[in-house]
Formats: structure tokens, sequence, C-alpha cells
């Protein structure tokens, strides 16, 4: 059969031609009016981030205090510890006389101009040297004692030598005085 009818088929879509340019845009509507949306604390938010954010900074510098103690030199109110510490060498802790009592002792020491050097505070070792025809040498009889006085040099008491003030323990002034009485007495500074 021939088509005579131009009429399109019912079950067929009807036919559109293209439209001109910008014209196959919807149209516009407006946008409806609607409460508008509110955070609540927002604000108070804000401000405890900034808070915890002090506080995070707080905590990092008091671990970066203490690991910066803790790696830091010792001191001498620990004498306890003999570790090494950045890079400084090992050294005995200083040996202390616990419950030993400490006197002062003049001594005469043979050479006036050595005693002229000294000055209190020095640690000094006191040497006793004995006559060499007799047979005797020389020996230490301090080591390490501190000077607590230099008194001046009286007249004409040069030949004799010069006097000097130590702080020793009481069981080694009795073997300076003992030795002052045989042998000739001198003092090198540590």
């Amino acid at each position: 059969m021939p088509l005579t009818s131009s009429s399109p088929s019912p079950s067929a879509p009807p036919l559109r031609l293209p439209r001109p340019l910008g014209t196959d845009a919807p149209a516009t509507c407006e946008v409806p009016p609607f409460t508008p949306v509110r955070v609540h604390g927002g604000r108070y938010q804000l401000q405890r981030l900034v808070r915890h954010r002090r506080r995070a900074l707080a905590a990092g510098l008091a671990v970066t205090a203490a690991a910066l103690v803790a790696a830091g030199p010792r001191t001498a109110t620990e004498p306890h510890r003999t570790e090494r510490v950045r890079g400084h060498p090992v050294a005995e802790p200083p040996r202390r006389h616990g419950g030993v009592d400490m006197v002062t002792a003049p001594v005469r020491i043979s050479d006036a101009a050595t005693v002229r050097l000294l000055r209190p505070g020095d640690r000094v070792d006191v040497i006793a040297a004995e006559d060499p025809s007799a047979g005797g040498g020389a020996r230490v009889l301090a080591r390490g004692v501190r000077v607590t006085r230099v008194p001046e040099p009286l007249e004409g008491a040069s030949e004799s030598g010069a006097l000097v003030v130590l702080s020793v323990p009481r069981s080694t002034a009795a073997r300076l005085v003992g030795a002052s009485a045989t042998a000739r007495l001198a003092v090198t500074l540590c």
C-alpha cells in the first residue's frame, strides 16, 4: 500500500525541529523563600580549637624543655653520676672525706720564694725531702690540700723558710708536724 496520508502514525514520536541557539534552555524560576541555616556554637568551636592549639603548643614546648634538661651537662650537685655527657670525658667524682675532722695546720716550707707564689684557695701537695746523706728520699705527705692563709714573712726569717697555713685532715696534720722536725718540706701546686 502506498502511503497517502501525511500524518504520522500514532505510535511514532512527533518530529521536532531544532531550535535556534540559546532558546533551548529551560525557563528560569525563582528560589523559594526559606529560613537561613545557622550553625549553633560555631564561634565557641573556633575558640575551643584555638585554645586546644595553644595547649598542644605548650605541651610540645614542655616536652622539648624536659628533653634539653635531660640531655644537658651534669652539675656538681650530681657527683654520683659518671656517665658520658655531650662528649665530655668520664671523670671520677671528687673524693670526699666523710666524717673526717679538718684542721688548719701551720707548716714551715723551706723555700720562702715558693710560698710567695701561693694564694688562699690554692691546692698543693706537701713533700718531705730528707737528708740524702742519711739515706732519706722524698715522700709525699699530703695531696691536694687547700691553702687557707699565707702570712706575711717576718724580717730575717727568709733563711728558715716561710709559713703557710693549710686545711688538712687531723691525721695528716700529725704527719706534717712529725716530718717538719726531721725533713725539709716543699710544696707543689696542683
